[in-house]
């Protein structure tokens, strides 16, 4: 049986690293539903907008999404506003998505619901 995302840790990458192939893509977006792969700017993005009633939850968890990241090395683009708190993710070095984004994705779910 696989490791769950939330037990496994973000990897180094350096320039060059490939993106996931399609299957293990859609092999990882499936331990993780909630988000969605768009393209933005020519790339894959791994995307998820919370919603809240209020500012300070959002503040909340981008506080959380922080230490995570810093922990992970990995950091999302992050975009608050009252009501909500979209989350971004993808590999600069890959050029798209690799499991880094899916685990991180993964970690902040948990935060979420272990705050909720």
């Amino acid at each position: 049986m696989a490791t769950p995302l939330t037990e496994r840790r973000c990897v180094r990458c350096e320039p060059g690293t490939p993106q996931l192939e399609q299957v293990a893509l859609e092999a990882l977006k499936a331990e993780v539903p909630s988000w969605q792969v768009t393209q933005v700017d020519g790339h894959p993005v791994l995307t998820r907008t919370y919603k809240f009633k209020g500012f300070m939850p959002g503040v909340d968890l981008v506080n959380r999404i922080a230490a995570i990241a810093e922990e992970e090395g990995h950091h999302p683009d992050l975009s608050l506003g009252w009501g909500y708190l979209t989350v971004q993710l993808w590999t600069h070095a890959a050029g798209g998505l690799t499991e880094n984004d899916f685990i991180l994705a993964a970690k902040v779910d948990q935060a979420q619901s272990s705050k909720s």
